[in-house]
């Protein structure tokens, strides 16, 4: 007999209630998560007094340690803990972190309190980690894989993310750059709360998805007669302390990536090249190129929590309606030009293949990265346009445009075409490649901004580095955009055959996060 039997039956615009559990609790992480980072350069600049480049390296350190962190606890979810489990102890890592965050002190690095901000961007990482993945499988483990409803169903969950985003710029941006620090960390704090316990008291709607499939093992005695489940957990809280410790050695961080980044590489073309035959191996050579080319996508786009954030502060005239803005609610632009153009860019796409001529995968792309690119330049052209005064208002929304028109060319092409190219005994390892390539593009996101603030900084050194980077993503999407249907031919997509996931709702994986996600599951951690 079905337990559930009578809860299927009860639905909210035709959905299972529990979609909209998991909608609400991922809205209040993802209100949380970017009300604290729309905050955190200016903390580490203003408060605890580092300098613009010192800052950079740290956002950018943590950042990619964000991005990464969901990759291991989306294995031991799939593993062990089962993806409840795994979200539920993921939420409670991040609520006890953001709440970390209000503890500010006097400031300056000689601040003992400083422990405790190392301490709170730590149990964040390792939470997100826990939780980001994880969130969105359950989502599709709600449905019958042949089930109308899914594309549906991750399109109302993208839209709590992106909700959630955007408030969450707004209120806590505002609250600290106005009232003070806590009230902006608080805010995400209470946020981040009120998703754990909509997550808590919605267990039942969830129907039994989620939970472990070797439950037995999570039972099992280990270590003295403790559970094995309970064994996770703290390797889990113990991981906060080895996080604590990178993100205090920034360089040790670069290095961790960029030496598992060539292993990695090496290894997916050497599995590819001698085990893979011809047409996988070309598919899996085409997945390897996107994967490059989103490091230097996610590199530009992420300036905007860090020198973006801090131009539009320092140099930009923030004055609208007789208001001045604080410089963090901008943030919220991103999430705003998500929600409304992501449905005109499935109509445009749609009417586009109807009649034959929708770009190719590859070209939407190079065109992602052409647009992130002409987005600093139009920038650039507006801070020139201004002379020896602030940039107008008009071109910070003008660049959240130009980047978030980009993010819809490539974002939900990367997860569907890592899912699409890689044959079935891959798909984890390419999966994998695709997260760390977002991290690797938010840690050098974290060198680009450090360098803004070289030479002395100001508007002129941000314009110059700006240009350079531009000019170089224009240069490089339109080289991406010629080669384009040779990368095509390597996908072999007319003879792609359908293989049966191995991870029920792996359609749904995704965060970035984090950055990089499918659409229509999650815009970026």
């Amino acid at each position: 007999m079905n337990p559930y039997a009578a809860e299927e039956q009860k639905t909210i615009l035709g959905h299972p209630r529990g979609l909209f559990v998991l909608f609400f609790a991922e809205m209040w992480e993802r209100f949380s998560y970017y009300g604290m980072r729309a905050l955190l350069i200016f903390y580490l600049v203003q408060h605890w007094m580092y300098s613009d480049s010192e800052a950079s390296v740290i956002y950018g350190a943590y950042t990619a340690l964000v991005y990464i962190a969901p990759v291991v606890g989306g294995y031991l979810a799939d593993r062990y803990l089962g993806q409840r489990k795994a979200v539920l102890f993921g939420a409670v890592l991040l609520t006890f972190g953001h709440f970390l965050m209000a503890f500010e002190g006097d400031g300056g690095q000689s601040a003992a309190e400083i422990n405790i901000f190392w301490l709170a961007l730590a149990f964040i990482i390792v939470g997100s980690g826990f939780l980001k993945a994880n969130i969105s499988v359950m989502v599709g483990q709600l449905y019958p894989r042949t089930d109308i409803r899914r594309d549906p169903a991750y399109t109302i969950f993208y839209m709590g993310i992106n909700l959630g985003a955007m408030l969450g710029s707004l209120i806590a941006g505002y609250l600290g750059q106005t009232y003070g620090w806590a009230y902006g960390f608080g805010a995400a704090g209470v946020g981040m709360l009120l998703g754990l316990v909509v997550f808590v008291l919605g267990k039942p709607l969830l129907m039994g998805r989620g939970e472990s499939r070797v439950p037995e093992r999570l039972a099992a005695p280990v270590l003295g007669g403790l559970r094995f489940e309970w064994v996770l957990y703290i390797l889990g809280v113990a991981a906060v302390g080895l996080v604590w410790f990178l993100l205090q050695h920034q360089k040790l961080v670069g290095g961790l990536l960029g030496a598992s980044g060539v292993l990695l590489l090496g290894f997916v073309l050497w599995t590819a090249v001698f085990k893979l035959e011809r047409q996988d191996r070309d598919r899996i050579l085409a997945a390897l190129y996107l994967i490059v080319g989103s490091v230097l996508f996610w590199s530009l786009f992420e300036q905007a929590g860090a020198s973006l954030n801090l131009f539009t502060d320092r140099s930009v005239d923030r004055i609208i309606f007789g208001w001045e803005v604080p410089a963090s609610m901008f943030q919220s632009l991103n999430s705003f030009y998500i929600i409304t153009l992501a449905p005109i860019f499935a109509m445009i796409w749609l009417w586009l293949a109807k009649r034959g001529f929708e770009p190719s995968a590859p070209a939407k792309f190079a065109l992602g990265v052409v647009l992130v690119g002409a987005g600093f330049l139009v920038l650039v052209a507006g801070a020139k346009s201004a002379g020896a005064g602030a940039t107008p208002v008009i071109f910070i929304f003008l660049i959240y445009l130009l980047h978030t028109l980009g993010e819809l060319c490539l974002s939900p092409v990367g997860l569907s075409a890592m899912n699409r190219l890689s044959p079935a005994n891959m798909a984890s390892l390419i999966m994998g490649a695709w997260f760390f390539a977002s991290a690797t593009g938010n840690f050098a996101a974290g060198l680009i901004s450090a360098a803004t603030g070289g030479e002395g900084g100001g508007v002129a050194r941000v314009m110059e580095v700006y240009s350079n980077v531009g000019w170089l993503a224009v240069g490089v999407g339109v080289v991406m955009l010629l080669i384009a249907p040779l990368i095509r031919r390597l996908m072999h997509l007319d003879s792609l055959k359908d293989d049966e996931p191995s991870l029920a709702g792996q359609d749904g994986i995704g965060e970035p996060v984090a950055a990089g996600t499918k659409l229509d599951q999650e815009r970026r951690p």
